[in-house]
């Protein structure tokens, strides 16, 4: 006697089949994960950027042409400033658009840290030598931006930016 193989019979299932039913439901499972990550993720945008850059937006956006004159202005003088940080604080060369140097300047600055909005000092720069501004800022470490404004007695001013580190 030789035996034969079962096989299932016609119409009956041997095991699992994939249904409609199967496939519906990993849909659906799949875009509720996406719709409730999309959700989380907004949230935490949204509570940690509010979306407010400036306090005054409006008063910003009508002072925009005053100051692209005012760059423009600058830009027409040809100063050139260096600035850098030693021991004692924060110092500013100021130089005429022929190399010489810009004597008898009233200098004005900031500085601020980068990161935080805690922390900014204000500095009155003094003339050390000709085109040579110092202020005097002890205990500073790390990273600080400085923002200076140099007038000339005929009142012809020059903004600048810098970051400067301390050890």
């Amino acid at each position: 006697m030789t035996s034969t193989p079962s096989t299932p019979a016609e119409g009956s299932s041997g095991g699992w089949t994939l249904t409609g039913r199967h496939v519906l439901g990993v849909v659906v499972g799949f875009f509720a994960i996406i719709i409730a990550l999309n959700i989380w993720f907004l949230t935490l945008a949204y509570r940690t950027f509010p979306g407010q850059v400036s306090d005054t937006p409006f008063e910003d956006g009508l002072a925009f042409n005053q100051r692209l004159a005012a760059q423009a202005a600058q830009a027409r003088l040809g100063w050139e400033a260096a600035a850098a940080a030693d021991s004692r604080g924060p110092w500013v060369e100021l130089s005429d658009a022929e190399g010489g140097p810009l004597r008898g300047l009233t200098v004005t600055g900031r500085l601020e840290r980068p990161a935080t909005e805690a922390g900014h000092r204000l500095l009155t720069f003094r003339e050390t030598s000709p085109g040579r501004y110092e202020a005097p800022a002890d205990g500073l470490t790390g990273a600080w931006d400085l923002s200076f404004r140099a007038v000339d007695p005929q009142g012809r001013a020059f903004e600048g930016r810098r970051r400067l580190t301390w050890p």
